[in-house]
């Protein structure tokens, strides 16, 4: 397989949104499965696995449309990055919310996902035809993967070089002037197999802000997109070793809903890998790096919106390299261990232009993590026990700031974090296929450059960094039930996390039409709550999923020099709703036991929630219906159509201080074509 890396994966963690159902659920197993991602949990871990497939079968132009499907799947505000800023695209799982960073991290083939400069999410970096399936592991996962996994890790799984020949590709068109297309080319001889994938996506996109309050200035934020990938590897069937080498490019610019509002990324990605087996062991070597150029610019707008003054100009250089090394060895008694290592060093400048004086500030510096852990597995009859624990150092140093007007070089503070992050784990296995589960951990998130010295602005909200930022520490555990039944699978989960020295901002001046806040280590926040999730088996050509989660997020210890800043104990946190509900219904019609059609309906709820922390601006709740629909014509083509917020909702997605708008409904058609040979 792709990875030697050991991850125990019952039948016990296809969650509700977790996968299209098969005509039965087996019963729950106590085996051990070596998949593509790098963890060692048993199935007290809650996880959702969404194949390509139930990918596909989601209305979405970008993946973390399609992710909206798994509840409790939250990103920093209700716009998704067809449209948003990537400054504003942090993810949030079990309700710990985000800012720009993310408090979850996303990986894939071992590699961080997340920006290197600000830890926000590329959406778009890997071609779609290039993912096979998505997982969401909830919950702490800092023991095995280090820094900003607090709320959980998403692990893409890319698709790996075909045994045969294998073309595919598709092409659609949307509403507000939208294109996509995506091909995939893969094949495999004797002594080497290549895989070559590219995704294409234009949108005109909409206005984001709200109607009664857009002046002559405001315009559509839209996107241009193209990501491409190519992979040589060593044929499958070359055992004991496996090796690979892959290169990734993301190009795109985006237009933020003003003239002179623009960004733009380019992120060029390679890795190199290697996997080898033997009695003794399963070893597996990843080499990464990555170099980005990411481009931003800022205006400040009249107070009635008809003009706008360019401000400012951002270019962000950024060099990434790092590794991972993992061994593991399975014993017997049900015994299996793992060991880990890896570092990521991220060398980052931030240079910012003055338009008015031509000043350029710039800001540069050196990141290093580096963590190793130890994890290991007993599964005595009907229990499951497992252990682990990970040490990192996390440093920033080299740290200067510089100015064209001044010879002066201003050195900044350093900072030097040594964490520990256990794990513990454990389930009961009893008859008529019921399990009890438990876990718990100890996690952290480090501050990322952008965080500790880069000034950010979101519609008329300036956000100051502060260079003096210490990690987060959380602590947290989860508890629940699980059920395999004739009609289907049943979870349910209640889980508990507690933030110390987050990171958030606090509000420093503002007027009717701007804000300016500044980054801050605030006293605590915790996240509480219960996840119900539900699926059933395939019966007469119906399957159903549910989901619930119920998180009560709140600031539990607040400290802050600010004057205009209240004590914000017991608010809500920022972006964050108490309830949200997702409900799939997928059905294939047919007629004298040939297929006609299959057809996906997909219902959310969302509560409410506040756009800051001093929880001033309501954001109401809002219910969304998604459709799609696919018929396979002939000789491998599908014809498929989807729309989403079928009912055009107006949807509120932000105060800053400027109402927003998430998007309005977006119809989409197109066609699918696969040859194999």
């Amino acid at each position: 397989m792709r990875l030697t890396l050991l991850t125990l994966v019952t039948t016990l963690t296809l969650q509700a949104t977790a996968q299209t159902p098969k005509p039965a659920i087996p019963p729950i197993q106590q085996s051990i499965t070596i998949t593509a991602d790098r963890d060692l949990n048993d199935s007290a871990t809650s996880i959702a696995v969404l194949p390509l497939q139930q990918l596909q079968n989601t209305p979405g132009l970008t993946l973390d449309d399609r992710l909206h499907s798994v509840a409790g799947f939250q990103l920093f505000r209700r716009t998704s990055s067809w449209t948003a800023n990537p400054t504003s695209q942090g993810l949030s799982l079990r309700g710990l919310g985000s800012t720009a960073a993310s408090r979850t991290l996303v990986v894939s083939n071992q590699v961080p996902l997340s920006d290197p400069f600000g830890g926000w999410i590329h959406w778009n970096e890997i071609p779609t035809l290039a993912i096979q399936q998505v997982q969401l592991l909830r919950g702490g996962s800092a023991d095995l993967y280090g820094s900003a996994a607090i709320g959980g890790v998403v692990e893409v799984t890319p698709t790996q070089p075909a045994h045969a020949f294998t073309f595919a590709a598709d092409a659609s068109g949307a509403t507000e002037n939208t294109g996509l297309g995506d091909a995939l080319l893969s094949s495999s001889t004797r002594h080497i197999a290549a895989l070559a994938a590219l995704s294409i996506l234009s949108t005109g996109g909409y206005v984001p802000t709200a109607p009664y309050a857009r002046g002559s200035i405001d315009t559509v934020s839209n996107v241009a997109s193209q990501s491409g990938r190519i992979e040589l590897a060593t044929p499958a069937s070359a055992k004991p070793n496996h090796a690979f080498l892959l290169g990734n490019v993301l190009n795109e610019a985006r237009a933020n809903g003003t003239p002179d509002q623009t960004n733009g990324t380019r992120l060029w990605r390679y890795i190199a890998g290697d996997d080898y087996a033997n009695p003794f062991a399963n070893l597996a070597l990843r080499l990464f790096g990555s170099r980005e150029s990411y481009r931003q610019s800022f205006s400040s707008i009249a107070a009635n919106r008809n003009s706008e003054t360019l401000t400012k100009l951002q270019h962000v250089p950024t060099d990434e390299f790092g590794f991972a090394l993992q061994a593991t060895r399975a014993f017997t008694h049900n015994l299996t261990t793992a060991l880990g290592l890896d570092l990521r060093d991220i060398r980052a400048t931030d240079d910012e232009t003055a338009v008015a004086t031509s000043v350029i500030t710039s800001t540069s510096a050196r990141q290093r993590e580096t963590g190793g852990y130890a994890a290991a597995i007993w599964q005595p009859k009907s229990w499951s026990l497992s252990s682990s624990i990970r040490v990192d150092s996390f440093r920033t140093f080299n740290a200067q700031q510089t100015a064209s007007n001044s010879t002066t070089t201003k050195p900044l503070p350093e900072l030097d974090e040594l964490v520990a992050s256990p794990r513990l784990g454990l389930v009961r296995y009893l008859p008529h296929g019921l399990a009890l589960t438990a876990t718990a951990f100890r996690a952290f998130r480090g501050p990322t450059m952008n965080e500790l010295y880069r000034t950010g602005q979101i519609g008329s909200q300036t956000t100051l960094a502060n260079n003096t930022l210490l990690a987060e520490r959380a602590t947290g555990f989860e508890l629940g039930p699980e059920l395999d039944t004739r009609i289907g699978h049943l979870r349910a989960t209640y889980f508990w996390t507690e933030v110390n020295r987050p990171i958030t901002t606090v509000l420093l001046s503002q007027t009717a039409t701007t804000q300016t806040l500044q980054r801050e280590n605030l006293g605590q926040l915790r996240s509480d709550g219960l996840m119900l999730e539900a699926q059933s088996t395939h019966w007469h050509s119906l399957d159903a999923t549910f989901g619930y989660q119920l998180a009560i997020a709140t600031v539990t210890r607040f400290n802050s020099s600010s004057p205009l800043q209240s004590n914000l104990v017991g608010k809500w946190l920022p972006e964050v709703p108490r309830q949200s509900l997702t409900s799939t219904v997928n059905y294939t019609a047919s007629a004298k036991g040939k297929s006609l059609a299959n057809i996906h309906l997909l219902a959310s709820y969302t509560g409410q929630m506040f756009d800051d922390s001093a929880n001033q601006y309501l954001l109401h709740p809002y219910a969304r219906f998604d459709l799609s629909t696919d018929r396979t014509l002939t000789h491998g083509l599908t014809l498929f159509a989807s729309a989403q917020n079928l009912l055009n909702r107006t949807i509120e997605a932000g105060f800053t201080p400027t109402p927003t708008l998430a998007a309005p409904r977006l119809i989409q058609a197109g066609l699918r074509y696969t040859f194999t040979r």
